[in-house]
């Protein structure tokens, strides 16, 4: 790896850090274009490099979740007998969608990626305080069903899921916000687990032939995760200190103009339009 490729992943995971820390928001539309474009530099064909940073990213997400639904729980904020019956299923459904990354054009995957940040982005925008005044639901049944199309996607597209989960606990499950965002945290522990298992697994079996990058385990590439994860999980904290005491209105569009921006970079918008950015 080249020096500029290492240095750019450790400022992406500084990045990502001090955002999750300060605005409460998952670092996949960050990390996984970065992950991207850095694998296709180095000469790897495009479909490994999209499945290696769909798998990388999960890799760097179960130790952020872990660390944060523990904060949470320590709150009261992790309602786990829910969050346990949503993540167990949200695991299977995960593996799933690794499996079904594989065989989908990389292109494809790209796209679909693009379109999931593009709806973050829509979220971030327009997500206003909401007030709920039902309890969730007592019965698993319904955490269960919703829990198999969240789990899909996210082993679909190598993202934690917050970004999708938060609204269906506060819109589907009468979840309070806190709570919404402390159990989606505890769920993105099993959602992770699936899906790096199923990269792992497959990336084994396409190791003879595929060219994996170097340090790779399947399709999780560990040098990455380890300069990535270096540096994003104490930044963290940092965001979180400072969470009260700047101004987050100014920062949030700015991370929503760049979650745009790579959303698109992705799907291939400015090729198109031949603009060179």
């Amino acid at each position: 790896m080249l020096l500029i490729h290492a240095i750019a992943l450790l400022i992406t995971g500084l990045g990502v850090g001090f955002a999750s820390g300060l605005l409460g928001v998952g670092g996949c539309f960050i990390m996984i274009p970065v992950q991207y474009y850095v694998l296709v530099a180095e000469g790897f064909d495009p479909k490994v490099a999209i499945l290696t940073a769909f798998g990388t990213n999960l890799a760097v997400v179960l130790p952020t979740a872990i660390s944060g639904s523990y904060r949470h729980s320590k709150k009261g904020a992790v309602l786990w007998r829910q969050g346990i019956a949503m993540g167990v299923t949200g695991a299977f459904t995960s593996w799933i969608g690794g499996f079904v990354a594989q065989m989908l054009p990389g292109q494809i995957l790209k796209i679909i990626f693009g379109l999931a940040i593009l709806f973050g982005a829509f979220r971030m925008l327009t997500a206003k305080p909401i007030k709920v005044e039902e309890k969730p639901p007592e019965s698993l049944t319904p955490y269960i069903m919703w829990a198999l199309p969240l789990g899909f996607a996210c082993g679909l597209i190598g993202i934690g899921g917050g970004v999708l989960m938060v609204p269906v606990m506060v819109l589907a499950l009468k979840f309070r916000m806190h709570q919404a965002v402390g159990t989606s945290t505890a769920l993105m522990i099993f959602t992770s687990i699936g899906g790096i298992s199923a990269y792992i697994y497959y990336g084994l079996m396409a190791a003879n032939s595929v060219v994996l990058p170097p340090y790779s385990v399947g399709y999780v590439n560990l040098l990455q995760w380890v300069l990535l994860a270096a540096t994003s999980i104490p930044m963290a904290q940092v965001g979180a200190l400072v969470a009260h005491k700047l101004p987050g209105k100014w920062l949030k569009y700015i991370f929503v103009a760049v979650m745009i921006y790579m959303a698109l970079k992705m799907i291939g918008v400015f090729a198109v339009l031949h603009l060179p950015i």
